[in-house]
């Protein structure tokens, strides 16, 4: 059963509210968790150590691998400092506009993931590979350009000592998941490049470590599971020629070689006849006849005026009508 991404779309005031408070937030405390200098450079240091005993790739080798091809390392820098925030508003606003139920989700992974986020780096600051000196790693900004960053002695705008988690990996693995539950191709599962990209630039950069974005994707698989997830879609039971039901989304009226027909649909209340705006429109009987009725599908013939519910495979029509085999079936308002 697929899941309902339409839903009731949030008021967008509200929405908006809530949504720059959560930008808001993740700016000031920024600012905030300023943290001991001398702590962050311990905590740093024991990360390096930390990640040299564990055997993961150095740092400052995939960043030498690079730094001959001044236009890459230029393309990183822009990518680190442009795509973060505007990646994952679009994102917000998307889901927004045309799937309120993963803008919820999308919203709730969001804020929950910065709280927790900015509670770690308060509690552990940390400096980045690019501060450093025993990591050997390049501050890129600042040799290429361009910079995201002022001079850490002086930089009041933000927090320089607040590696862990990665918000940057964070967040565009957020992005990522959300698209791949709003897709409906293979194709959707080429976001994933997005929070790889996103992870390959922050090590280049010199402002991660690698454990820095395993933080940040163990917080984010932590409140996945705890998380509500989008709603199941209803669906209307039809019935198959075992005697069994099978589960298909109730449809619109129709109209079958001039007799017209509606799909059953089922809500809170029981049976009964008529549209579900809610549930799209689906073809009736996938490989069936031409002249075969799909099940579940109420006939109500103006010549009787009786309805009545055909058995999986019904002749629709008349023999009257064998003049015209190749009726349309055809949607009516």
């Amino acid at each position: 059963m697929a899941a309902d991404h339409r839903g009731k779309r949030p008021h967008p005031v509200r929405e908006l509210l809530i949504v720059a408070a959560l930008f808001l937030a993740y700016k000031v405390g920024r600012l905030l968790v300023v943290g001991d200098l001398p702590t962050a450079y311990a905590h740093a240091t024991h990360v390096w150590a930390l990640e040299r005993a564990w055997g993961l790739p150095d740092e400052a080798t995939l960043q030498r691998s690079v730094l001959s091809h001044d236009g890459l390392v230029r393309a990183a820098n822009r990518y680190y400092a442009s795509v973060h925030f505007p990646a994952t508003a679009a994102l917000l606003l998307f889901t927004y506009l045309t799937r309120p139920a993963l803008y919820r989700w999308a919203r709730t992974l969001l804020a929950a993931l910065s709280g927790v986020g900015f509670a770690i780096q308060a509690l552990i600051p940390l400096a980045p590979p690019r501060l450093l000196s025993a990591t050997g790693v390049l501050d890129t900004g600042r040799v290429v350009g361009p910079s995201a960053y002022g001079d850490p002695a002086t930089d009041t705008l933000s927090n320089q000592y607040a590696a862990m988690p990665s918000l940057h990996v964070g967040w565009a693995t957020v992005v990522a998941i959300v698209l791949i539950a709003a897709g409906r191709t293979r194709w959707r599962w080429l976001w994933l490049l997005h929070p790889l990209l996103t992870l390959t630039v922050v090590v280049i950069t010199g402002n991660h470590y690698w454990l820095d974005a395993v933080a940040a994707l163990a917080l984010l698989g932590a409140i996945l599971l705890v998380a509500p997830r989008p709603r199941a879609a209803p669906a209307a039971t039809t019935r198959s020629t075992a005697g069994t039901t099978t589960e298909e989304p109730a449809g619109p009226l129709v109209t079958v070689a001039g007799v017209r027909r509606r799909l059953l649909a089922r809500d809170a209340g029981g049976w009964r006849r008529g549209r579900t705006p809610a549930s799209p429109a689906r073809p009736l009987g996938g490989r069936q006849g031409r002249d075969d009725l799909a099940a579940g599908v109420l006939v109500e013939d103006p010549a009787t005026a009786s309805p009545h519910l055909p058995a999986f495979g019904e002749r629709a029509h008349e023999q009257g009508q064998a003049e015209n085999p190749e009726a349309s079936v055809s949607a009516v308002s």
